[in-house]
């Protein structure tokens, strides 16, 4: 654990929902194995704020909304009675109130999705705007996953260079040094020079790019798991496209780690569109990382 990290709690978003329950299991997990505290929170969000409400109305929705968090604290109890806990009740869309709670946590967890939206929905509008605006990583739980554990434990990471990518295996060293784990570091290469690229470029040697970029990315992988010796970190190159290699790759892992947005995100986007598949498609839970967690110090190239 890192010294900045002895009074940041662990947040996770809980409303009852089957998924918010994944996520608590999760949190608890992660807690413990961090040897920090967390924090249940529930967000209070009345639909119709415009409209005047008796006072005896809005003090049962309270009310209410204090007996989710308090079952939640109940439930985290039951799964590690040694872990500190403590509810948060907060007003606010559920996205708004973990954005503002999770400045001053290490990590927050939530749910792929909550109690509201839709049948059929895949992801909630929370489970999209946290990650997208978070100032700390943020772990979205996919649905009836149990958290991890074990020496099996297997971290993906997917890199393609940027900052956030970079600081996504930083993340991912931590995780699996926490399990007892591996990690799978992951680069999909795009022949950007071939006859098959839309418009190839002249004069340029697609395969001469492709050893370079394949050697940086070893280059550099290696460079930053110096820090953790203690874990196993696998890499692989591959020439395919980034979406379906890594949500292929979740199968049996324990945990996919990614940046916010990688190299050619558009700027308007805050999730980049291989993030955004993963949050909808991934086989495990995925790990959302900004640049501003880490500064990871590369070897000059």
């Amino acid at each position: 654990m890192r010294d900045d990290q002895a009074d940041r709690p662990i947040l996770v978003g809980y409303d009852d929902s089957p998924e918010s329950r994944d996520a608590l299991r999760w949190a608890v997990e992660e807690a413990r194995l961090r040897k920090l505290p967390v924090l249940v929170c529930h967000a209070l969000h009345w639909p119709y704020a415009l409209r005047p409400v008796a006072r005896e109305v809005m003090t049962q929705i309270e009310q209410a909304a204090l007996g989710v968090v308090d079952e939640g604290v109940r439930r985290a109890k039951e799964l590690a009675p040694e872990v500190d806990l403590q509810p948060v009740l907060g007003k606010g869309t559920p996205a708004a109130v973990l954005l503002e709670v999770g400045r001053g946590a290490e990590l927050t967890v939530l749910g792929s999705r909550g109690q509201g939206g839709f049948d059929g929905l895949q992801v909630g509008s929370a489970a999209v705007q946290v990650p997208a605006h978070s100032v700390g990583p943020v772990v979205v739980v996919r649905p009836s996953l149990q958290p991890p554990g074990g020496q099996d434990a297997r971290v993906v990471v997917g890199l393609d260079g940027s900052p956030p990518s970079l600081a996504a295996l930083d993340f991912a060293l931590d995780e699996a040094a926490l399990r007892g784990g591996s990690v799978t570091a992951l680069c999909c290469w795009s022949d950007c020079g071939s006859a098959s690229w839309p418009e190839p470029l002249p004069f340029v040697d697609s395969n001469a790019l492709r050893r370079g970029a394949e050697a940086r990315f070893r280059e550099v992988v290696s460079h930053l798991a110096a820090r953790r010796p203690e874990v196993t970190v696998f890499t692989e190159f591959v020439t395919e496209r980034p979406q379906r290699v890594l949500v292929d790759s979740t199968k049996d892992a324990t945990l996919l780690v990614l940046g916010n947005r990688g190299n050619g995100a558009p700027a308007c986007l805050l999730l980049g569109p291989v993030t955004q598949t993963a949050l909808l498609e991934s086989w495990c839970p995925v790990a959302v990382t900004p640049a501003e967690v880490l500064n990871p110090r590369l070897p000059p190239g």
